[in-house]
Order: C-alpha cells, then sequence, then structure tokens
C-alpha cells in the first residue's frame, strides 16, 4: 500500500531526527507549515526546552502578503528571538519537508537577519 503524503513526511521526519538535536549553545530551528499558516520554534533538545517561538498566527504584519512573504517576516522574527537570547548559530530542522518556497524562505530569511546553519 502506498504511504500518504503525511506519513512520508513523517517518516523523513523521524530519519532527519535521528542526527539533528539541539543544545542550548546551537538550538535546533524546527519548522512547521500548515496550508494556511507557518511556525518556527529554538529548540534545546538537552534540557527538553523551547528557547523561542514564532508564527504567523501571532504575527499581525504576517497576515498581509502571500503565503512566502509570511514565511519571510517569520524568519527574520525568529533570527531576532534568537539574537536576543544570545545566538548565533542554530541547527535547522525542515522537518521533514522539502526544502523550496516556505521553508527555504523562511530559512534565507533567518540567514540574511546574521543566524548561521
Amino acid at each position: 500500500m502506498a504511504l500518504s503524503r503525511e506519513d512520508r513526511r513523517i517518516r523523513i521526519k523521524r530519519r532527519i531526527r535521528k542526527t539533528v538535536t539541539g543544545t542550548s549553545s546551537r538550538p535546533r530551528l524546527s519548522v512547521f507549515r500548515s496550508n494556511k499558516q507557518i511556525y518556527a520554534q529554538l529548540i534545546d533538545d538537552v534540557a527538553g526546552v523551547t528557547l523561542g517561538s514564532a508564527s504567523s498566527v501571532k504575527n499581525d504584519a504576517a497576515q498581509k502578503g502571500n503565503k512566502v512573504e509570511q514565511a519571510k517576516l517569520i524568519g527574520k522574527e525568529i533570527a531576532g528571538i534568537a539574537k536576543k537570547a544570545g545566538l548565533e548559530s542554530v541547527v535547522f530542522d525542515r522537518n521533514g519537508y522539502l526544502y523550496h518556497g516556505r521553508v527555504k524562505a523562511l530559512a534565507e530569511a533567518a540567514r540574511e537577519e546574521g543566524i548561521k546553519f
């Protein structure tokens, strides 16, 4: 039986998470996208703590424009949160999504703000 699109993504996500872990000095930048919104979190996997988060749901400016523009705004916002926490580099977790479109836009916006992957 063929896998559904969601089952395929979860299988890829598990494979990625075997090697990608975040620490307090270099947290994991995890991206989740739904059909309408995009979310980003900075996660310390060692302590099991979320250091910061940003989403297009909370951000009123992100409600305007298309979804790729929303992702760019969230990428800049999560980079600002990381800088306030004194973080320079992160481990990028695309969460099983292909690296293009909204996921790529978020990552490139965070890089432009000075976050290193």
